[in-house]
């Protein structure tokens, strides 16, 4: 993918798309992957960078949610189930399977629990990664040497699947490019145009340069996740609200702390919640939290109790308990659930994640709710809305079975170069030549998008991620082309932001 390539794309303004498609983080590069697979002409402007917002903070989880099973939601279940195993066929470089453990405290829990999970195993069907299992307490200490072991009575294995959020939306961006789709980050649309009351297009501003892009589409789809309803105000001010955002955060720590390949899963806590202990790229990643009434933001900040929170439930299943000065980096996201009629505020944690599709009278079609292991079906149910609305000349769905892009020009880029081959900090997995891979072929256009979402540095190690902030803006500036004010104006803004 290349910027200017893309920008060249919308330079005249006389051409009509079949789509325009606000938001570039899971949904919106879902649905521009299927438009564009299906010969529609698709274009996707996202006001940040891609995934910049919710899709770049999960769980990391492509899993059917063990939660709503025991809520009793078993559409839902079967659901995300059946995408996963979609995902694990079409995406194997990305989504892997991962062994989870439910430790059990009470004599009957190993028992209920497996029970359970064999239910999961069964509406898995065909597309069950392995069989659950009834564990003995001497196995689960054997997988897990640092869990608490007073009053632990066994334990339930079951199977789900593992990803990096970031790194498949930009695999989503470029197969989405692969069937022709114009995909742009840093373009905020700013209005929608209409013309007898019906919505005709956009006008967007590069936040890069300034310029502004007017931009004509037989149908625009909103889908900005938390932010839908500010672009659904865009077209009529007076709507009502229907984003009910909560708020989760994961902490990072020293592997050590888990000391196992694999993940914990904490089936009850106080606020009602599911709790993960994962492995993640060398490191333990543990959350989530579950936070009502916060603010809407694009880089929202995690809040000290809810930091506080997790280290209190990590320290009572951990023999070795984590503190504040342990924690490597914490990141917060922002859940755009789809409120329920006549609420607002309270909690979060029983909201459906099932998504939601919305025609405004002027033809914007929003899609909300969600997450991120039925992405697919989202986009598939949006894009059949934006056909059947606009009478589009289209091909029907063929995301079942589409590949999606796999490529690590990273190697190619240091096969013959020492310096590029080597590490960019010690700490981490990542080659100095990722950062190049991520300006000339991810339109990485910051160090922050390199540092936080091509790589994952700054999720893992925040100290580590500012030690390599010079190194990886020098390597990133050689592929842009900006000069040395740039790199310093870089590396001192990522460590005024990041830094301790």
């Amino acid at each position: 993918m290349n910027r200017q390539a893309m920008l060249s794309q919308i330079e005249d303004s006389s051409i009509k798309w079949d789509l325009i498609i606000i938001g570039g983080g899971a949904t919106g590069l879902g649905c521009a992957v299927d438009a564009a697979a299906r010969g529609l002409r698709t274009l996707l402007l996202e006001q940040g960078d891609f995934s910049q917002g919710t899709s770049s903070r999960s769980t990391k989880l492509i899993h059917g949610g063990v939660r709503y099973l025991q809520q009793g939601d078993i559409p839902m279940v079967r659901d995300s189930l059946r995408e996963r195993g979609h995902l694990l066929k079409n995406a194997p470089h990305l989504v892997k399977p991962l062994p989870f453990v439910i430790p059990a405290y009470r004599w009957y829990e190993p028992y209920y629990y497996t029970f359970g999970m064999k239910v999961y195993d069964l509406l898995s069907g065909k597309r069950s990664i392995d069989n659950s299992l009834l564990l003995s307490k001497d196995k689960v200490i054997d997988l897990f040497p640092n869990l608490k072991i007073d009053g632990l009575t066994g334990g339930t294995l079951y199977w789900d699947a593992q990803f990096d959020d970031a790194r498949m939306v930009i695999a989503l961006a470029r197969s989405a490019a692969k069937e022709d789709a114009c995909v742009l980050n840093y373009l905020k649309v700013e209005k929608l145009n209409k013309d007898n009351d019906q919505i005709t297009g956009v006008i967007a501003t590069d936040q890069l340069s300034g310029r502004e892009y007017e931009l004509q589409a037989k149908v625009v789809i909103n889908a900005t996740g938390v932010f839908a309803d500010s672009v659904r105000q865009l077209d009529e001010s007076s709507t009502p609200e229907i984003i009910e955002p909560s708020q989760g955060i994961h902490i990072i720590l020293d592997a050590s702390f888990l000391s196992a390949d694999h993940a914990i899963m904490i089936p009850k806590t106080d606020d009602g919640r599911v709790l993960f202990a994962i492995p993640w790229h060398g490191h333990l990643m543990f959350g989530t939290t579950d936070t009502p009434d916060v603010p809407i933001e694009l880089e929202p900040r995690p809040l000290e109790e809810e930091i506080d929170y997790l280290l209190e439930h990590a320290g009572r299943y951990l023999q070795k308990a984590p503190s504040k000065k342990d924690v490597l980096s914490v990141f917060a996201g922002i859940r755009p659930l789809v409120r329920p009629a006549h609420t607002k505020g309270g909690t979060t944690s029983k909201i459906s994640r099932d998504h939601h599709i919305d025609v405004s009278a002027s033809g914007l079609i929003t899609i909300v709710g969600g997450k991120w292991t039925t992405y697919r079906h989202m986009a598939e149910d949006t894009i059949d809305q934006a056909i059947q609305h606009a009478s589009l000349e289209a091909k029907p769905c063929c995301t079942l079975d589409l590949e999606i892009h796999r490529s690590d020009e990273s190697d190619g880029i240091a096969e013959n170069d020492n310096e590029l081959n080597s590490l960019l900090h010690p700490d981490f997995e990542y080659k100095k030549a990722s950062i190049i891979a991520a300006a000339r072929f991810e339109m990485a256009l910051s160090l922050e998008d390199a540092l936080a979402r091509r790589t994952r540095c700054l999720l893992l190690n925040k100290k580590a991620s500012c030690e390599a902030a010079p190194e990886a803006a020098r390597l990133l500036a050689g592929e842009l082309g900006k000069d040395e004010a740039w790199i310093k104006e870089q590396t001192e803004l990522f460590i005024k932001t990041h830094g301790a």
